[in-house]
């Protein structure tokens, strides 16, 4: 039976655990080939790679610093010509240290604007002229963009408003080929970074409508759809998923 994305070409970075990994296996599993980029768990890579591959589609694992422009800039270059073009860009990598401004350091800062903004704006920089007219860019953000539950946040939550600032750019940018930029933004999601049980959980789950944490999966059902032609009439946009936290 035909896919939404049969024929699709995608790449997702920071692809080998959490939500990337999540998102790669969902557009494998819709169809899409897939590359991923990793900073640095090899392992898991190959593990994401295995289910793309099991789900009958090409999958490639590329190590790539996300902090690094030139790598972000050739890993692109690398996913376009192993998959023979590129129709999906996924800006997944990203980082998260919280210190209040009392013990916050310049270092922490400058790293987190380079993962979190700057590898998101070479990727793509380097994707624009590969990607196919009509196809998606999608940016992980975060509802921190807009709203700080906890103290700490304010360097994280400051990129991820960026990333969403330059999404409602880009979307301008890049409409007049039909290509479609968009931000997900998750709230508490159950991820070996921030899991349902950890020391979070009980501070942050009394304020979800829902009443849980989101699963990696749900996350990753956006990302399909908003890659699909089902989401043909939506860019610019930034989407809260988290079950009602923000509400």
């Amino acid at each position: 039976m035909s896919k939404k994305l049969d024929g699709k070409k995608a790449l997702v970075t920071g692809g080998s655990r959490g939500i990337g990994a999540a998102i790669a296996k969902r557009l494998a599993e819709d169809g899409a080939d897939v590359v991923i980029t990793y900073a640095g768990n090899q392992t898991a890579a190959n593990q994401t790679v295995a289910a793309i591959t099991a789900s009958g589609r090409k999958g490639l694992a590329i190590q790539a610093d996300a902090a690094d422009g030139a790598a972000t800039a050739a890993a692109v270059q690398e996913a376009a010509t192993a998959l023979g073009g590129l129709d999906i860009l996924v800006h997944n990598a990203g980082i998260a240290n919280f210190a209040p401004i009392s013990a916050d350091t310049q270092d922490n800062f400058d790293k987190t604007f380079a993962i979190n903004v700057d590898g998101v704006f070479a990727g793509t920089k380097a994707a624009v002229p590969l990607l196919s007219d009509g196809g998606r860019i999608l940016i992980i953000g975060s509802i921190n963009a807009h709203s700080m539950p906890v103290a700490g946040g304010a360097v994280y939550g400051a990129t991820k408003a960026a990333v969403a600032g330059l999404a409602r750019g880009w979307a301008r940018d890049l409409g007049p080929r039909g290509i479609l930029v968009n931000v997900i933004q998750p709230g508490p999601i159950d991820t070996d970074l921030n899991p349902a049980d950890g020391p979070f959980a009980s501070v942050l789950t009394p304020h979800v409508a829902l009443g849980r944490y989101g699963k990696v999966e749900e996350v990753a059902a956006l990302a399909a759809f908003l890659a699909s032609d089902e989401a043909s009439y939506i860019t610019g946009a930034a989407i809260d998923v988290d079950g009602g936290f923000t509400i």
